[in-house]
Formats: structure tokens, sequence, C-alpha cells
């Protein structure tokens, strides 16, 4: 484990791909730098595990989205980490009868429609909630809203229909054969990180600026903050003086909630690969299933919004239970003596995280550029809601911490 240091040039708080990111964009400047992470691990919400032998789960991001324009596509070439570029089984492939293939093309053209309101009132400059580019009375409303949950962690009453159309989606996205949160975690080895170091005050009223840790207390030049939203706004980690901007910024894009839970499959060569299965269930509190993710013999659910966070609400194994019997609701109750849950993420009730990705509140999309902008020329932040266009990735936390570190040298080089 890394020792604390007494004093550093620059001190970045949170190794996820946003403090890795600033330690990289950081090395070689002939700066003392070190990175404090509460957790006892690096990646933040990019974790990959090992439930069984014969399945590699990523706990948390598991898709390099926007691939052609995805910084990690680089660094997991030059790490050596193996990228699988089939098409997500999302859209077309689906399996079972659970969802016709008539009734999956109704659904498409309802939400293909929807997205292109949704556009038309981004480009009038609106931010109004996303859920007004409904089609009033529309059968498949509830389903376009679980999707929604599954895309930005909330439902679309929640969501800035402006903050929607700044994202950039360039519609390629890759996977990790080994896992997104282990090449996090290996892009992070080279970097001074000391572990199980919980950062609860950022006082930055005197020259230097002293931090106040779970290992105790050290000063630093120049401060990066990296942590998820939620941390800001909940004051988790005070700032003194106060800086109510930030936390009011920070309360405009809290972390919506994403889960996934991955069930061991018995009897699997009977099952097709990277197969989908979803039910034409007509409501908004339904999970998403992947078959076979690269061949292992397992099934991943995924679910997203108020539904998942009430799952996390009732307790360890709920959203295994739920898929089971989801999953018999759509393949026959034989299925379930095949089925073993493996491993399940609770992001709402992790205290470092407190969910998943953020998404920007209906009038505040405004809200990622006042979080991103340094303060007094000390205070650098950065993550996933700090990125103007690849906000909830990890690619876009990792190039936002880039962007914090060119900040703090181009402070530097005015003095």
């Amino acid at each position: 484990m890394t020792s604390l240091p007494s004093s550093v040039d620059v001190a970045i708080i949170g190794a996820g791909a946003a403090g890795l990111g600033a330690a990289h964009a950081l090395d070689g400047s002939g700066l003392s730098v070190i990175v404090l992470e509460a957790r006892y691990r690096l990646g933040g919400r990019a974790w990959t595990v090992q439930p069984s032998p014969e399945v590699t789960f990523d706990v948390g991001c598991g898709w390099l989205h926007s691939a052609d324009k995805n910084s990690f596509v680089a660094i997991a070439k030059q790490l050596g980490f193996e990228l699988n570029k089939d098409l997500p089984p999302w859209r077309e492939r689906a399996y079972g009868n659970a969802f016709p293939q008539s009734e999956r093309d109704d659904f498409m053209r309802a939400m293909d429609a929807f997205y292109e309101r949704m556009w038309k009132a981004a480009q009038k400059g609106k931010d109004e909630p996303a859920s007004l580019s409904l089609e009033p009375g529309n059968r498949w409303n509830p389903m376009i809203d679980a999707i929604s949950t599954y895309i930005n962690g909330c439902e679309l009453k929640d969501m800035s229909t402006l903050d929607w159309d700044a994202y950039e989606d360039t519609n390629l996205n890759w996977r990790v054969r080994r896992g997104y949160g282990a090449l996090v975690a290996a892009y992070g080895a080279p970097c001074p990180v000391a572990l199980s170091c919980n950062v609860t005050l950022v006082d930055h009223s005197g020259k230097r600026i002293r931090i106040e840790t779970s290992r105790g207390t050290l000063d630093a030049g120049k401060v990066i903050v990296t942590v998820p939203t939620n941390l800001i706004a909940d004051e988790a980690i005070r700032f003194s003086p106060p800086l109510p901007s930030k936390v009011d910024a920070a309360a405009g894009l809290p972390l919506g909630v994403d889960d996934k839970v991955t069930l061991a499959l018995e009897d699997a060569e009977a099952f097709p690969k990277e197969g989908n299965l979803r039910g034409a269930t007509m409501r908004t509190e339904m999970g998403t299933y992947h078959i076979r993710p690269f061949g292992q013999p397992c099934i991943e659910g995924f679910f997203g919004g108020s539904f998942a966070r009430a799952l996390e609400d009732s307790g360890e194994g709920a959203i295994a239970a739920h898929s089971i019997d989801e999953i018999a609701g759509f393949l026959g109750n034989d299925i379930r003596r095949k089925l073993k849950p493996l491993y399940e993420s609770r992001w709402a009730r992790d205290p470092f995280a407190q969910g998943s990705y953020s998404h920007a509140l209906p009038g505040h999309a405004g809200d990622r550029a006042v979080l991103a902008a340094p303060v007094d020329g000390r205070l650098f932040f950065a993550g996933e809601a700090t990125s103007p266009e690849f906000f909830t990735t990890a690619h876009g936390a990792r190039d936002s911490g880039e962007r914090a570190a060119r900040e703090v040298l181009a402070a530097l080089s005015r003095l």
C-alpha cells in the first residue's frame, strides 16, 4: 500500500477512470502526485469480478461506447487486452417468443419516432423533460421509458432533453474480453495511489490546500476532484470555504441507477451465444437479458431507474431472484433449475458511488460546464459528469481527467 505523503504538488481525489487519466497526464511533468482513493481497489465504477471459474463479469461499465472515439481502445491495444467488436445484442436479435419480431418492429418504429421528436425539441433549445416527447397514448411508452432507465439510469421525466442531445453516440460499441474493469485497473497500475484513503475535507482557505482523509492529513498545491456528483451534492466531501455553485451543479446532475446481475446457466450449449431476451411486457419495471455473453455459461440481467433502486432496497439477492422469475416467465418454469445467482451489483447502496452515472435533470444541461470549471486556479474538477459529450462513460471520465491535468499545468505555467 502506498504510504501517504505529507505534502504534494498535486492531489487527485478518486482512482476511477478520471483520476487515473489525470495521473497519467501528469506523469513526467516533474510534479509530485498522489491519487487518494476511498476504496480498497482501483477503477471506481469500472470493476471486473470472476464469480465462477467460467464467468468474467463487469459489475460496472462493460461496453466501450463510441468505440471509434473511445480513448480506452488505444489503451487496450497498448496493454494487450483483446477487444470484441461483435454487434451488441440490443436491437435486432431476440431469443424465444417473449417479444415476437412483428412486435419488436412496431416498438422500434415507435422508439425511433420518439427520438426524432426529442431531437426536434432539442433543436428549439428547449431544456424540457424528455417525457414531453412521448406520443400521448402510445402503447409502447412504458417500454420506451424502460429503455431510458437502461441508458440514462432514470425515467424520461427526470431527463433533460438538451443533455440527451449533447451526448455523442457513434453507435459503435465494443467490449473487452477480460473485462472493462480489468482494463481500467491495469491502466491505473503504474499510478501512485493511496488506497482505503477516504477524503472528508478539502480546506482551500490557506496558501496550501489541506486535505483531511481517513489515513491522515496532507497538503497540496493543486487538487483535482473526480468523485461522483452525489458525493459532492451530499457534501460527503466538504469544501472550506464552501463551494455552493459546485454543490448545486452536482445536485443538478444526480447519478441514476443501473444494476447488473449474472446467473450461472446449466446446459448452456442449448442456448444461443450473445442472445437478447426481453418481453413485450408493456411496463417500465422490466429487465433486459443478455444470454451467454462471450459464449460464457451465464445470463446477464440489466435493470435501471427507480425499479433498480427498489430492487436494491428489497435486499441482497433481490435482483437475482427477480431475474429468475422474469426469465422463467419468458422461457417456462423448467429454466429455474438451470439458473443460479453468481453476482449482482448494488450501485445506489455503494457508499463511494451512490449510483451508476449522471444525468442532467430538466433545466440543468448547463450544469456539466459549471461543475467542470476550475476554482481559483487551484481546485480542478473531472469525472464523467463533467464531460461535455461523453458523460456516463468511462472514456468520458478518463478524457476529463486528462483535461483537468492540462488545466493544472496551464495554471502552473502562468505563475
